[in-house]
């Protein structure tokens, strides 16, 4: 891997990460900016860029088999971290189980894949990520909700209420339909304009801006920090044991290389910023989700994809 595409995506992750804690100490940026900023990125900038990479992605039968498979990554994730935390307390069992399940597959995975191979690889990793959603809402959040209240010494009788119509029909799912619209356009075949490759290399990056700035507005570096230790059983089965059944399973029924590649840096995706605000919503440990986060996504970085990128770049 050149340095040039490592510096890319080191720029584009710990840059934002450390300008939204810049502007929060600063208080060159309020709370409700922070939102806003959130919110433009899911509404607005992943569903034009779904549109734009699902507008020229091939149909084929392979592609069914990705969200099937991100349902399995999560699956065997929380699964192996179960039993592997079951001595620390009911709160930081959850905690982990949760960061387990839930990965940053759209952005982190999705700027990964485009390096490596284009565009093609951003709209693979978007269809890879649809279940993330719904699966932190109908298991991440009852699970939560499970080990808070076992950790409780009330019993946990007064469970959080939450509307579930209301948070799977949201306009954060409007990423959806601009896959949609894309498939539309490709099953139709209309042409897109040739402007649109060097449009979309650019909105990769500012769409990394738009989503790692609110996430270094909004945690504690410094508190994070005493649980790395504790947040480092994620990284064996987070980057290795399940990306690696998940690359050798799907090897026996996938032939397209750009597919394989793309699944394996899926399935390894690191920790994503869901699973700290289901430790804030659910009161577990918001400080080890933090951990969790910052020391996968490092991790991913720094180390598993400049590995993946030499290894499928040679193959």
């Amino acid at each position: 891997m050149n340095h040039a595409q490592l510096f890319t995506v080191l720029f584009d992750v710990f840059c934002p990460l450390a300008a939204g804690y810049f502007l929060r100490h600063r208080k060159w940026m309020t709370l409700a900016q922070c939102n806003g900023m959130m919110l433009f990125n899911v509404v607005v900038l992943i569903t034009v860029m779904n549109l734009l990479s699902f507008w020229i992605l091939p149909l084929q039968g392979d592609l069914l088999l990705l969200p099937l498979l991100s349902l399995l990554t999560a699956f065997l994730s929380a699964g192996m971290m179960a039993p592997l935390c079951r001595h620390q307390s009911f709160v930081d069992q959850g905690t982990l189980v949760v960061a387990a399940m839930l990965a940053n597959i759209g952005t982190l995975a999705g700027i990964c894949g485009y390096i490596l191979y284009g565009e093609l690889s951003f709209a693979y990793v978007q269809l890879f990520a649809v279940p993330q959603n719904i699966l932190m809402v109908v298991l991440a959040f009852p699970l939560a909700q499970y080990y808070a209240a076992r950790g409780s010494s009330v019993g946990g009788k007064a469970p959080l209420q939450f509307n579930l119509r209301e948070l799977l029909f949201t306009p954060k799912q409007l990423g959806v339909v601009g896959m949609l619209i894309g498939l539309e356009l490709q099953l139709f075949q209309v042409e897109r304009p040739g402007f649109v490759t060097d449009f979309f290399r650019m909105l990769v990056h500012i769409q990394a801006w738009i989503a790692f700035t609110p996430v270094g507005y909004t945690i504690d570096f410094h508190r994070a920090f005493r649980y790395l230790r504790q947040a480092a059983g994620l990284l064996p089965i987070r980057f290795l044991l399940v990306p690696l059944l998940l690359y050798g399973a799907s090897s026996l029924v996938v032939t397209d290389p750009v597919i394989l590649g793309t699944i394996f840096l899926a399935a390894s995706a690191p920790v994503a910023i869901n699973a700290v605000i289901t430790a804030q919503l659910f009161h577990l440990n918001v400080d080890l989700a933090v951990a969790a986060f910052l020391e996968t996504t490092l991790f991913y970085v720094a180390v598993l994809f400049p590995l993946a990128y030499s290894f499928f770049r040679q193959g």
